[in-house]
Parts: C-alpha cells; structure tokens; sequence
C-alpha cells in the first residue's frame, strides 16, 4: 500500500519529534544517577503518563480491540484490579524502594535474601525482557511492512534502529518524556477511528450499543464451539471464572508494581514519594478508561461490520485470519488521508514506548545489579555510562536479531525455548517478593529452596502444555492458574523452610 503525503507528512513530524526529544536530553546524560533515574527529578504526572505508555504495546493496542471484536470483554476483567494493586503498592511497596535511593528493583532482594538472589531476579528480568523487545518488533515491523511494502527484515532494522537511537543517546529522560508523547498520540488515534465508525453508522452510538447487546458483546464471556458463553463466578481452578479471572488481575498487576524494573525505576525517577504516589494515582486513572476505550473500539468493529459487511472482516471474524488484524484493516480501508497517518503514528507509538522502556530498564539492571555489583566495582562513574550505552546497543543487535529470526523461522522453536525460559525464571518472583516485603521469615537457603521448586513446578507446567508428558503426570487444574499457584508455592516453600528446616536469617530489612 502507498500512503498519500499527507499521512506521510504526519509520520515524519512524529518521527522527527521523538527523534529531536532524544537528541535533547542526550546533553544532560553526564552520570548514570541521571541516564537511569533521570537525576530522580520528575513530577509526578509525567511519572503516571509514562507508566501508561509503558504497559501499553503493541499487542495490547492489536490484541484488545480484536478480541473484543470477536468476543466479548473478558479480557478486560483482570485490568479491574489494577486500582487494589496500586493502593497496596503505593502504601507497601513504594516507600521501601524509595527508603535507600534504589535505582533496581532487584537491590532489594539482596537487602532481604542475599546477592545470589539479587543476581537471579536481575537475570530473570533481562531474560524475559528481550524474548519480549523481539516479539514486539517483530509485530511492529509487520505493520511497516504492510505500510511501505518494504521487506519484513528491512522493516525490522529500521523500526529497531530508530527505536534505539532516541533511547541510548536520551536515557531515561527521553524514554519518559517520549512515552508521555506517545501516550496521547495513542489516544488521539484511537478516538479518530471511533470517531468515523460513529460516523459512518446510520445511528450513531446506538447502533454499537442496540448491535453489541443483540450479539451479547459487552458481555465478560468467552467464545466456545463458535458461541459466545458467560462465564460463572465460582472459585474454581478448573475453568475460567470471573472471580478467578479478577485473583489473576491481582496477582498480574502486584507482580508488576513489585518486581518489573520498567515499572520500579520510575518510582525512582519521581522527584518524591508523594509525586511518586501522585504518578501511581494518575496511571490508575487512565489506564483503565485508555483499556476501556479500546475495548469499546473492538465492539463498535463488530457493529460497523454488521452494518456494512466485509468478506475480510467475516473471515477475522470466523477464525481464518487474525483477529488483531481488525483494526489495521479499519483504518488502511476506511479512514480518509491525515487520520490514517495519526492512527499509524499511534500504533507505532504504543509500541516504541514498550521498547524504549525494556532497553533502557535492562540497561539499567545489568550495570546496577551485575557490572558494578560484582564484575567491575569501584570504577569512575563515567566508565559505567560508557558501559551502561554499550550494554544498550548490545541489546538492541539482540532485538534486531531476535525480531529477524522469529520472521525467518520455519519453527518457533527457538523463540518458543526462549519464552519457556523466561516463564520459567521469572515464575514466583511475586511469591519472593512478598515474603521479604511482609514477613521477617526466609533467607537466601530458603529463598533458594523457594527458587528451586517453583522452577520445577513451572517446568512441570510447561512439559504438559506442551504434551511433553504422558497422561498421568497431566496437570489437574486449568494451565492459565499456573502463574498464581507459582507464586502460592515460593511464598509457601520459602516460609516452611524458614520455619522448619534452615537457621533462622539475619535480615537487613522487614
């Protein structure tokens, strides 16, 4: 497809305001204290604004309005928990990060369980970061190709380079002050296609409302024999239920605002803990209508598409292509010249704020958490900024290389052992975490007992999804709880053990 030039013209201008953001703050990145926590001197909203466009990528911006679109709003149910989460985390979690001037969210495992663990909450973290910066470039190089008609790996090299300019040379300052552009660049294309879908309908919004309550949309159901079925509220780990889909929201998220640097170097870039809390409060605040509102997009897809039929739409519909492809399809077939550029601007957006925050964030951890920790102590703190970009640029190759590999593989099978890896690290890091913020029980014996067995029990796990494992050793609960039952067994593994079979710990911190 060939883009009219005035599309053109709005890409260029937000490419050249990203690009001329990170040339910007790249005069002030003298020190790591500013290149990583942006000389802890942020207000707070920029701090809230910037956690929206981080959690926001572009799997999210494809994968809510497309299954939305093709089923209900079940998705959307974990994300009501994200209010409880950030309460717990603002009054709990904040302060102990923000007692020390942490610059990791990992510095806190050694305070409580040793540097061993420190090293493995680090590890883990960069592990499951960079199978992540892949596939989401790979997904955003999907979307230029389709744009430029150029091919998928020279899409991938650009968008990664681009990506990774603006991001070593501008540090932390650039990745939040160009995560709070993209935020509302994100927004603004959503409301223009939502705009012309209202305006194309005969009626209006109630034609959405009339269309998606005739085909039960707006319901939290899930698509079963090609039907869409509500789900029961039962506390039950056989099935998915509501009640049970919200215990998963909470866990997602507590995991999020406890263990992801991406999210704890931001508590620590805030210049306070009161703006910190503040940052918290915003991104509550608009997560959920951002969420909301995309969700709401897929459904007034599905109505659109009622009204005026489309034999592409039908087959995402049905199964026989993606339905993530909704929306990419909407706004390349229906949105006149100007508002495509915006809305591609928007998609891309949502995902160079996940990268630009996953580069710098492992970065950040693998300079803090290992380099200066334990290869390289004592240095000047210009070696470390001069170790801190190169670290960045390696990571970027790895993206750029991971990204091709994923489009040029006849298997996933390499993308699929990496994945299995950094599921299996980074099970029950919520289950650490928990035990060293609320309990004086457990140290590194015991956090590394706790380690031990949630690794088996997610090796386990994956084995059966995988059909690695005969019949008998089958899974008896359903494999979307395999997350929370991980944490339930770090936290308890690390607990009995503390109790009942190692010496009890000289810990640093409650």
């Amino acid at each position: 497809m060939k883009l009219d030039p005035v599309d053109l013209w709005v890409l260029g201008l937000y490419f050249g305001v990203i690009l001329f953001l990170g040339f910007y703050f790249s005069r002030k990145n003298t020190n790591t204290e500013e290149y990583f926590v942006g000389g802890r001197s942020f207000p707070g909203w920029a701090i809230g604004l910037s956690l929206v466009g981080t959690s926001i990528s572009s799997i999210t911006f494809l994968a809510y309005p497309g299954d939305a679109y093709k089923t209900a709003w079940l998705r959307f149910l974990p994300n009501l928990m994200l209010p409880v989460a950030l309460i717990i985390a603002a009054y709990f979690f904040l302060p102990i990060f923000r007692r020390k001037k942490t610059t990791s969210a990992y510095e806190f495992l050694e305070d409580r369980f040793g540097p061993s663990v420190r090293v493995y909450g680090a590890v883990a973290f960069m592990i499951a970061q960079l199978v992540r910066l892949s596939t989401i470039l790979y997904l955003l190089a999907l979307l230029v190709h389709e744009l430029t008609g150029l091919d998928h790996v020279t899409c991938i090299v650009l968008s990664g380079m681009f990506v990774s300019i603006y991001t070593i040379i501008g540090g932390i300052d650039a990745v939040i002050w160009t995560d709070v552009l993209q935020t509302f660049v994100l927004v603004a294309g959503g409301v223009m296609c939502l705009y012309v879908i209202i305006d194309l309908l005969p009626n209006g919004f109630s034609d959405v409302f009339s269309i998606a309550e005739t085909h039960g949309k707006l319901a939290f159901a899930e698509l079963k024999d090609g039907e869409l079925s509500a789900v029961s509220w039962d506390l039950s780990l056989l099935n998915k239920t509501g009640s049970m889909m919200l215990i998963l929201g909470v866990t997602s998220w507590l995991t999020e605002y406890s263990s992801n640097q991406n999210t704890v170097q931001r508590y620590c870039a805030a210049k306070s803990e009161e703006e910190a809390r503040k940052g918290m409060l915003i991104c509550g605040l608009s997560s959920l209508p951002i969420w909301a509102f995309y969700m709401f997009l897929g459904t007034a897809l599905f109505a659109f598409y009622q009204v005026f039929p489309s034999s592409e739409a039908a087959m995402m519909l049905s199964g026989e292509q993606k339905a993530e492809q909704i929306l990419p399809y909407f706004v390349l077939s229906e949105l006149p010249p100007g508002l495509v550029g915006l809305v591609l601007a928007a998609a891309l957006a949502a995902a160079m704020s996940s990268l630009d925050s996953s580069i710098n964030a492992i970065s950040t951890v693998s300079i803090v958490d290992i380099y200066r920790r334990h290869l390289q102590p004592n240095k000047a703190d210009k070696h470390y900024l001069r170790v801190a970009w190169f670290v960045a640029v390696v990571v970027s190759c790895f993206m750029i290389a991971g990204a091709i590999y994923i489009n040029q593989a006849e298997t996933k099978t390499l993308q699929d052992t990496a994945t299995i890896l950094a599921s299996l690290l980074g099970g029950g890091l919520l289950g650490l975490y928990l035990i060293g913020f609320f309990s004086k029980k457990g140290g590194v014996k015991s956090a590394w007992a706790g380690i031990a067995v949630t690794l088996i029990f997610t090796a386990w796990t994956i084995s059966d999804k995988n059909g690695w494992l005969p019949e008998f050793m089958s899974m008896p609960f359903d494999a979307y709880y395999a997350t929370l039952i991980g944490n339930v067994i770090m936290f308890v593994v690390i607990y009995f053990t503390a109790s009942f079979v190692f010496d009890k710990p000289d810990n640093k911190v409650a």
